[in-house]
């Protein structure tokens, strides 16, 4: 069983850096929120009540998203089932500044090396709204499998229906998805 340290590590990149949630970090998720448009794909739109979920919770892994010191957003570790070696990552937004970066790319690279190279993980899932076609495009970029879509598989935003298409990475896939992501990574920068 994995313990909620294992999943809270403070992770470095080249890019970014990622930090488990804190009290501390409220200030900046807030300014990295303030633009409406980091909100569009995600379950709720109020920022209060994500920020408040995200320090409460027990049963997911928050991120800060840090690049050049400043808070550009927040990702998780999430579904975890470490008796089988598999959890997801998602729950994941940053401010509109930091799209083309590499910011999300390292980080979704800094979860995934933990999840395989440090927690022993054999899958890493990944979903998103199957109408975000952002996400799918920076998901199939990894590269990460596309599973399918599941219809009508959650609500979010008040009530909507949310169709969400599924992807993921195994451990057979990762020595080619991480050097992949690495040359991206060194690209950005």
């Amino acid at each position: 069983m994995w313990s909620g340290d294992q999943l809270r590590p403070r992770l470095e990149g080249r890019i970014v850096t990622l930090e488990p949630i804190e009290l501390r970090h409220v200030n900046g998720l807030r300014a990295a929120a303030a633009d409406e448009r980091a909100w569009t794909w995600m379950t709720t739109r109020d920022t209060e009540t994500w920020i408040r979920r995200a320090l409460e919770a027990t049963d997911m892994y928050h991120f800060v998203v840090v690049m050049d010191g400043t808070v550009v957003g927040s990702t998780s570790y999430l579904n975890v089932v470490s008796e089988h070696l598999r959890l997801e990552i998602g729950n994941t937004w940053n401010t509109p500044t930091a799209w083309g970066t590499g910011a999300n790319t390292d980080a979704k690279y800094l979860l995934l090396l933990h999840a395989f190279e440090s927690l022993g993980a054999r899958r890493v899932e990944f979903k998103t709204d199957a109408k975000n076609d952002r996400a799918r495009a920076a998901l199939a970029a990894i590269p990460a499998d596309f599973e399918g879509i599941h219809r009508k598989h959650m609500l979010v935003r008040d009530g909507e229906r949310r169709a969400s298409a599924w992807y993921a990475v195994i451990d057979d896939d990762w020595p080619d998805v991480k050097a992949a992501l690495e040359r991206r990574i060194s690209a950005a920068r």
